[in-house]
């Protein structure tokens, strides 16, 4: 795959001149710095905002004036601060490429990702972890990439496989590792690596007793559902020889999972199994499974489930993508899915893609779309050519401002009430009249 070459309200923080920064140190932030924190907004408001801001209220070279100053924020004294600079940073990587700004400043943000993931709490490690994948998703692969999964993979898996540290943050790196893994790794051996590592996890949730039909979760549960999707990520950029050797280790033991009592797990192992079987035949198309009845019935009882004692929300999520998985499973069809980003449409029609999509998609949020039109990595992962070139008019007509988004959103809610007020006349109306 090819490379591309190509919070506002902190900006009082870092306008003018740059302050000092403290020391990093796990201590008590200084009362200066803890009123400075006291000013941040939800860092998460970027994500949404994001190139929006850029065009409205200033220009590039407010934007990476902006970044500088949350880079230089990485090293405070308070972790507050540093886990705000953190998801700043990912957050703006998220919704703008900046490729030549991140290029020059690759080295201090893969020394300011280690430092967090290494010295801070939980919440801390979750922010740099996510930023980690921000990062590779921005390089793509390469030689630069490359190096940020050689000096922060070490890191993320002594955390993933740390039985003190947070489950929040050994989940988040999880799918770092996978996310990263996937694109930097050029060793076959490290691929290998990480797969044993992200396997090690997930595995535990595996049924021990045969004697035993519920798995019931527990607190490792949302880790075990997180490393068994990035290990399904890179099981589908594995050698063939190597894929095999995991479908004969895996395929007999993974619908123990679809008896777990968390509907997130069942969803989880479901779509492994259909992206394996899918993997299967596309090695061997007469692929046969010894207990395909056996497996078919656990499906068909999912994509039916009535149970009374789970939510409805969980049953009717899961019944919807278990149907899929049987059809996927029993008549090798897939529903092709339609995505719209700008001018462009991309189809989803396998389970690859699928897996592949949803894993970018929950790094990158609602940047996903941007990326898709910008990004040439990941372009070239779901071969959509190069970018496409609008010029300014094109993009000023796609374009609709914020003001003219909340008139017609208020237009659109006013028509919304004014048709159900009418409709509760009609009632009203025929009560009356019997």
């Amino acid at each position: 795959m090819a490379t591309q070459s190509s919070p506002s309200t902190l900006f009082y923080l870092i306008g003018g001149q740059h302050r000092n920064v403290q020391p990093f140190s796990d201590e008590d932030a200084s009362i200066e710095t803890m009123s400075h924190c006291s000013g941040y907004s939800d860092p998460s408001s970027f994500a949404e905002d994001g190139p929006e801001v850029l065009d409205e209220e200033g220009t590039q070279e407010d934007l990476e004036y902006k970044l500088k100053g949350f880079i230089d924020l990485t090293l405070d004294k308070s972790a507050k601060t540093r886990q705000a600079a953190l998801e700043g940073i990912k957050n703006a990587l998220a919704s703008k490429m900046l490729y030549e700004f991140i290029l020059e400043r690759r080295m201090t943000l893969t020394d300011s990702i280690e430092r967090c993931l290494k010295k801070g709490k939980s919440d801390e490690q979750r922010a740099a972890a996510a930023l980690a994948s921000v990062l590779c998703i921005q390089l793509g692969p390469g030689i630069e990439s490359e190096e940020v999964l050689k000096t922060l993979g070490p890191i993320l898996k002594k955390i993933i496989c740390d039985g003190t540290a947070s489950i929040q943050a050994r989940q988040t790196c999880a799918t770092c590792f996978g996310v990263c893994c996937f694109i930097a790794t050029d060793d076959i051996t490290e691929l290998y690596s990480t797969l044993e590592c992200l396997e090690n996890i997930f595995t535990k949730s595996y049924l021990k007793e045969k004697d035993t039909n519920v798995i019931c979760s527990t607190p490792n549960t949302v880790l075990h559902i997180s490393s068994l999707l990035a290990w399904t990520l890179l099981l589908t950029i594995c050698p063939i020889n190597e894929v095999k050797k995991k479908l004969e280790m895996h395929f007999y033991k993974l619908p123990s999972l679809l008896s777990s009592d968390d509907v997130n797990m069942r969803i989880a192992a479901g779509e492994s199994l259909a992206l394996m079987f899918e993997l299967a035949r596309g090695m061997e198309s007469d692929f046969f499974y010894e207990d395909m009845d056996s497996l078919t019935q656990m499906l068909r009882a999912l994509a039916t489930d009535g149970n009374k004692h789970r939510a409805k929300v969980d049953k009717r999520k899961q019944r919807s993508v278990f149907r899929d998985i049987l059809r996927a499973v029993e008549e090798r069809d897939f529903p092709t899915e339609t995505v719209k980003f700008g001018p462009e449409r991309m189809y989803i029609d396998c389970w690859v893609k699928k897996h592949t999509y949803d894993t970018f998609k929950e790094v990158l949020g609602s940047g996903m779309q941007y990326h898709l039109q910008s990004n040439e990595f990941l372009r070239n992962v779901f071969e959509l050519g190069p970018p496409v070139m609008l010029d300014a008019a094109t993009l000023k007509t796609m374009k609709i401002s914020r003001f003219e988004r909340h008139l017609y959103n208020s237009a659109a809610f006013k028509a919304r009430t004014k048709a159900r007020s009418k409709c509760r006349d009609k009632r009203a109306d025929v009560g009356e009249f019997f």
